[in-house]
């Protein structure tokens, strides 16, 4: 279009005018066509009245352009302005966007252009909106992710957020640990277990690819949900970098839309690299924890957990036992059969103690053939009881090497508190020391409080 001014209604102004003033000139020569008197046709009065006309017909087309289009185009700027200050205001702050149709939305009156730019700007809008509560959602997923380096906290609070920000029913999250799925989370389920055996869920971990389960009203699916059917389950692959940590499993009783899904691989590379973060910080904490020889916790880890429960029994006033254990004539062994057979003696022992433990007692290598047992709510009696429980256990044990059978026992000190007179941890081991250094001096493989 030629422009003549930088206004858009001034140029169509001066187009209608001129136009306006064309058909005044025109006119007077058509009239005369139609049989009108060549004199009053041709006259200036004539002339000059229909000039005037045009003129006046285009002004009337100007302002109802103006009035009908130009409003409307007002409007659209007005509302234009009023989401841009709603934007700088929740900028930063990860606020919604409360733009509801009434507040922002352009009518929608007309079938023409006008009412397709209504509708183009109102399909923006929400878009935005959404765009938005997306980004705040993510903003919020993604602080919560990084609050947790727990593994089994992560997954529960992940799933949690995931399901309440779908509206869905129930979920799992699955995590690969030693080649084999673990349930580390799950809301409306039951049966978790049989998900780990699932040919959907291992063919979705296997193709890496998102896959989803459309049910019919008519099928019961036993084992996997309750308090609801099912109407769609969808598995997401939580992949990092092109490896498989596990699998996102959502069910829900109405129709999932191709937006979740999309959304759901936004979430789940987020969630990935949470998790990634999470499977290593505990990898590092039980290699900062554990002997790498027999698989219990090591001196500095076990030392440190004897002090939390020593502190925590007197807070409590409870018990708490302590049992110092050396393998007995462990040098010999080492020089008669070498270290191979020593260190199997060591995890042997290791083991064979564990297995007599209850929940919550503590097993520590302390450094060479000597360990240490803290026995939690353990009084004198207990103490005793537990620690000839362990000795005995273990001098049943046999290893063998070749064609020999190595017969292993071990020396027990114990200690118990309150019963006896003992002020911090220090004192425990102390009393526990003299008692095993008793057994040593009498005769080895038994048991001394």
């Amino acid at each position: 279009m030629i422009r003549i001014t930088k206004r858009v209604f001034s140029d169509l102004a001066i187009f209608m005018m001129g136009f306006g003033m064309l058909v005044g000139i025109v006119f007077p020569f058509f009239m005369a066509l139609l049989g009108m008197s060549a004199a009053i046709a041709f006259s200036w009065w004539f002339f000059t009245v229909c000039i005037l006309a045009g003129l006046f017909v285009g002004a009337v087309n100007i302002l109802l352009a103006k009035s009908i289009v130009g409003q409307r185009l007002i409007l659209m700027a007005s509302k234009m302005q009023q989401v841009e200050q709603h934007l700088k205001e929740i900028s930063g702050k990860g606020e919604e966007m409360e733009c509801t149709p009434e507040a922002c939305h352009l009518p929608i009156d007309s079938a023409d252009a006008i009412g397709s730019s209504s509708r183009a700007f109102n399909s923006l809008v929400d878009t935005l909106g959404i765009s938005l509560q997306l980004e705040k959602r993510m903003r919020s997923y993604t602080s919560m992710l990084t609050s947790h380096l727990e593994t089994a906290e992560l997954c529960k609070s992940a799933l949690s957020t995931l399901l309440g920000m779908f509206d869905l029913e129930g979920g799992a999250i699955l995590v690969e640990e030693g080649g084999a799925l673990k349930v580390q989370a799950s809301e409306g389920l039951i049966k978790q277990s049989s998900l780990k055996e699932n040919a959907v869920v291992l063919a979705s971990l296997q193709k890496l690819k998102r896959m989803s389960i459309d049910l019919p009203d008519d099928l019961y699916v036993d084992g996997v949900l309750a308090a609801f059917r099912p109407r769609v389950v969808v598995i997401q692959p939580i992949v990092y970098k092109s490896v498989s940590l596990g699998a996102i499993v959502l069910a829900s009783s109405q129709e999932i839309g191709d937006e979740i899904g999309e959304t759901l691989d936004l979430f789940s590379s987020s969630f990935a690299l949470a998790l990634h973060n999470a499977v290593t910080y505990a990898q590092i904490q039980q290699l900062a924890a554990v002997d790498p020889l027999t698989g219990i916790y090591n001196r500095r880890f076990g030392l440190s957990r004897l002090h939390e429960e020593f502190v925590r029994s007197v807070k409590q006033n409870s018990a708490i036992g302590l049992l110092m254990m050396d393998a007995d004539k462990f040098k010999e062994i080492n020089d008669a059969y070498g270290h191979t057979v020593g260190d199997r003696v060591l995890q042997s022992i290791a083991s064979t103690a564990r297995r007599q433990l209850r929940d919550g007692d503590i097993i520590a290598r302390l450094g060479g053939d000597e360990f240490m047992v803290v026995l939690i709510g353990a009084n004198r009696s207990d103490t005793i009881t537990l620690g000839e429980s362990i000795r005995r256990s273990i001098e049943e044990k046999r290893i063998k090497w070749g064609e020999q059978e190595i017969r292993i026992t071990v020396s027990i000190g114990a200690a118990s508190f309150p019963e006896q007179d003992i002020t911090g941890e220090e004192g425990l081991i102390e009393a526990a020391d003299r008692a095993l250094y008793l057994v040593k001096e009498s005769g080895r493989n038994r048991v001394t409080i």
